[in-house]
């Protein structure tokens, strides 16, 4: 107890001394807080938009992630309805699970037939009713809400375009996109093409899609695609709205139509398949488990189907590589920032070892051993460490509460919309106490050489530096 009470009266020796030193560990733990709280929360919300596109799992044939884009339908899960039957049933799943919802994804090309302007696509069917429940998931509470799914209670034939294939197609206009450039000219000719005949006999018959122009109002598309058999098919669409993907190259190509419409348009009569299950759950934490039982009901429903189960890292690499990025950029800067807090706090007692050399030797002198000296400076080393690292907590959660509350936005690299800048720090136990132990400890240690080198003065030199 002498030892603690000692140590903290030294430091109130020179208070201005201790003072700068608190604060050089205090501003340095906020800073590593503060950058830690903008990583968790870059994470979170990454994790949060991948699971809502996509769910926490897919089952899919065992090749499709690696070859799947060049043949979609070669790589189906055929009695998708079966397997996700059993899924929702197995006693294991059914208490992790949210949502199991097919998707079909295919290639093609979608057409502006007024405007005479087509493009290469990426199709994607989904079940509208069950994006709109995977939309809603937020174990994070990220302040990110994603925008209601706008086929949920439309027309089988309606479809959602990405801005930059709405901009390609010159459908903005019709769409009421606002800050989508417009071509400087455009082709009256062009304007008034018609839907080539070839094309319309594909769709239906020529004065059906005429009739279907005239008397519904809204943007339209028609997406030419390969059918399972090779042959080629036309959809007449609907487009409801132009909706941010998220990432450019994806705005550029993506179009999303109902399951059932992909399921005509890419396997017409014939038996239909799903490329991928997406399986959402209730928590992230229950994604081993699911795994484990998903491989055993695999193995057990569908022997003859080599069906593989992924999950969300394995099927979006940029998340784990920016993660790992931020990771390393954290480790950097907590090195970075320890080594500064390492010599502030070592030249702090370093002076103070200097301006109490007298001491020492009369502490010497009447029986306080070596380590007793060494004890006295390493508690001062940690007094300063535990001190300066609690107030940089504080003044972390202080400040990051306030850029919360400020309503900042950002643009991430590669993303085309603005997201909300947040700092998740309240919350993130291991993190702050990992930062204010690691800080604590480089405290502790900083004092040790100037201990040692205290504890090892001469009595007598000592006594006589007064």
């Amino acid at each position: 107890m002498n030892t603690w009470m000692l140590a903290a009266r030294n430091l109130l020796r020179n208070r201005r001394r201790s003072v700068a030193t608190l604060l050089a560990l205090a501003i340095g733990a906020a800073s590593i807080l503060l950058f830690g709280g903008f990583r968790a929360y870059i994470e979170y919300s990454m994790l949060t938009g991948y699971v809502r596109a996509g769910g926490h799992l897919q089952v899919q044939h065992r090749d499709f992630f690696l070859y799947g884009n060049g043949n979609p339908t070669a790589y189906g899960i055929a009695d998708h309805p079966g397997l996700m039957q059993a899924i929702l049933d197995d006693p294991v799943m059914k208490s992790m699970v949210t949502v199991v919802t097919p998707m079909l994804v295919f290639g093609g090309i979608a057409g502006n037939y007024d405007a005479g302007v087509s493009r290469t696509v990426f199709g994607t069917g989904l079940v509208p009713e069950d994006i709109t429940r995977m939309r809603a998931w937020d174990e994070f509470l990220v302040r990110n809400p994603s925008p209601p799914f706008a086929l949920d209670g439309a027309s089988d034939d309606a479809a959602i375009v990405g801005l930059g294939v709405a901009r390609v197609l010159l459908l903005c206009a019709d769409l009421g996109v606002r800050n989508c450039p417009q071509p400087q000219a455009v082709s009256q000719t062009s304007q008034a093409a018609s839907l080539p005949p070839d094309i319309a006999e594909l769709a239906g018959s020529l004065g059906d899609v005429k009739t279907q122009r005239d008397t519904r109002r809204g943007a339209k598309i028609e997406l030419l695609a390969g059918q399972s058999r090779g042959t080629p098919n036309v959809a007449a669409l609907r487009v409801m709205t132009a909706e941010d993907q998220g990432f450019k190259e994806l705005d550029e190509v993506a179009v999303l139509v109902k399951f059932s419409q992909a399921k005509q348009l890419i396997f017409g009569k014939s038996p239909a398949k799903a490329t991928a299950l997406m399986v959402q759950l209730d928590q992230t934490q229950h994604v081993e488990p699911a795994i484990e039982r998903l491989t055993v009901l695999l193995a057990r429903f569908s022997p003859k189907q080599p069906l593989a189960v992924m999950d969300f890292k394995a099927l979006n690499p940029f998340y784990v590589q920016t993660i790992d990025l931020f990771n390393m950029i954290f480790g950097f800067i907590f090195v970075l920032i320890g080594g500064i807090v390492l010599f502030t706090v070592s030249n702090t007692m370093n002076t103070a070892v200097v301006e109490r050399t007298v001491e020492i030797g009369t502490l010497r002198a009447i029986g306080l051993r070596q380590s007793g000296i060494r004890r006295l400076f390493i508690t001062e080393g940690f007094l300063i460490g535990c001190i300066g690292a609690t107030t940089g907590c504080v003044v972390a959660v202080v400040l990051s509460s306030a850029i919360n509350l400020a309503g900042l936005t950002w643009r991430p690299p590669g993303s085309s919309e603005l997201l909300p800048l947040m700092l998740r720090v309240w919350g993130e136990n291991a993190m702050m106490t990992g930062t204010t132990l690691g800080l604590i400890l480089i405290g502790t240690l900083s004092a040790w050489w100037p201990a040692r080198r205290a504890s090892d003065l001469n009595i007598v030199d000592a006594l006589r530096h007064a």
